[in-house]
């Protein structure tokens, strides 16, 4: 095929997916709304794409641009001469990080475990899944989704080398009142998970909760969030080298050269690190604090109306950008309708399914480009809503909900797995579905560890050579 047709088919399979830009899909995607921002990042991205992290002796401007990124993430969150850090591929890789570097910096300890909030990102738990670290889940407030920081300073013994709190979490936007929780702990490492705040609420004027907060060890965030830069770029801090050292990795064991990794990659791209190096010298800290300060007044008015309609409520209380919103015990219409109504308006909102006290619940995070759309996304919302409420609620036959629950994960077979995705809508060859309510609400009649494992059978049917 010729580079033209092989770019006229990518377009076109790129229209199929949800849009990146202009403020409709508010999750996965985060739009400054600045073109030249987008330009930039893929320009430098393809200065250095075919550089390799692996060896920074072998590419020194890779090391550069990486101390220059750290630096400035260390300065923004309150750190000092002695922060370090190293840029990773995203937020999940900084969080898995933080965890290895403190199981591995307590080889003392037989069968370690860190302690977080119930609302901490999965992340984490993947991370204890790969390390073999146990996790130790708090309860939240029932009403604000914040941790307690007495619960959580009980929850500590001498096997604990790691306590995380978020800034904020994902799922509520709300944050953690972590100068408490390390005024708590007696030298346990605690890392703050400001992934998704970390570039914003500094600017905000909102914390402390960073280096600033005496305890704190580590801290990640994202810079392909709030920093606006190309995926997958984040950047883990720790407030000494000595506290890294048990993040590094390295094998002589073999005949080939010796293997030094700073990051769970080896070889690694240079392009997201030079096309996030190149948008933060270019956006600036001016740039940064009118990019926060649109997103956060988009999420306050879009906040003002989604508590205006009738049947909804905001949870918690978010003070930044993300919010998450449910239903009213008596509103007589499903939420998951809502979602469907809103894609098939042209916004993507993310259904969260019920967790503990948190209901289930669509979330929005809300970036620079959602400012001035707010009122026509206000307005899709309460006609979705009345669409919904015209449809009434989803109904899962008693009978079907009751044998869903009774399935045990561990004890099916792939063909009794097939069935279940068939009659969830999710199997068979039909393609992704286009409306979502109906399997929504089968799905969230399945325990945890049964959705769990339905999904993953999804997506192993979604991942099959072409």
């Amino acid at each position: 095929m010729t580079a033209e047709d092989i770019l006229k088919e990518l377009r076109e399979l790129r229209a199929g997916d949800l849009p990146t830009h202009g403020g409709r899909t508010l999750a996965y995607v985060y739009d400054s709304g600045l073109s030249e921002v987008d330009e930039l990042g893929a320009a430098a991205h393809a200065l250095a794409s075919s550089a390799n992290g692996l060896d920074p002796t072998a590419f020194p401007s890779l090391l550069r641009m990486e101390n220059d990124l750290v630096g400035t993430a260390a300065r923004l969150l309150g750190g000092t001469a002695e922060t370090v850090g190293s840029v990773t591929s995203g937020g999940t890789e900084s969080c898995m990080l933080a965890v290895l570097a403190a199981r591995d910096a307590r080889p003392d300890v037989a069968t370690p475990n860190i302690v977080l909030p119930t609302t901490a990102h999965a992340a984490f738990h993947k991370a204890a899944h790969f390390f073999g670290v146990r996790v130790v889940a708090v309860p939240v407030d029932p009403v604000s989704f914040r941790a307690v920081p007495g619960a959580m300073a009980a929850a500590v013994d001498e096997s604990t080398v790691l306590v995380v709190a978020s800034a904020p979490s994902y799922a509520h936007g709300v944050l953690d009142p972590i100068p408490e929780i390390a005024a708590l702990l007696d030298g346990v490492r605690f890392h703050v998970d400001a992934c998704i705040g970390g570039w914003v609420l500094p600017y905000l004027g909102l914390g402390p909760f960073g280096f600033d907060v005496p305890g704190v060890t580590s801290v990640s965030v994202d810079l392909h969030k709030y920093a606006y830069c190309p995926k997958g770029v984040s950047v883990l801090l720790h407030a000494d080298a000595g506290l890294r050292r048990s993040q590094y990795f390295a094998s002589a064991d073999w005949p080939g050269y010796t293997m030094l990794n700073t990051t769970l990659q080896s070889t690694r791209s240079g392009g997201p690190l030079a096309a996030a190096w190149a948008v933060v010298r270019h956006v600036g800290e001016e740039g940064y604090r009118k990019l926060a300060s649109a997103a956060r007044e988009a999420a306050v008015e879009l906040r003002a109306g989604i508590e205006a309609l009738d049947g909804l409520r905001v949870l918690g209380d978010p003070v930044s950008t993300l919010l998450a919103f449910t239903v009213a015990d008596d509103a007589g219409f499903d939420l998951f309708t809502v979602a469907d109504e809103m894609r098939e308006r042209g916004w993507y909102v993310q259904p969260q399914f019920a967790h503990e006290s948190s209901p289930a619940n669509l979330h929005l995070t809300v970036t620079a480009a959602n400012r001035g759309s707010e009122r026509e996304f206000v307005a899709d919302l309460g006609a979705s809503v009345a669409a919904a409420r015209e449809a009434g609620p989803v109904v899962v036959d008693p009978q079907v909900a009751e044998f869903v629950a009774a399935l045990d994960p561990a004890t099916l077979t792939p063909e009794q797995f097939a069935g279940l995705l068939a009659a969830a809508g999710l199997g068979g060859g039909a393609g992704l579905p286009t409306r979502m309510a109906e399997i929504n609400a089968l799905l969230a009649t399945a325990p945890g560890p049964l959705r769990e494992r339905l999904l993953l059978e999804f997506l192993g049917a979604l991942y099959t050579a072409s």
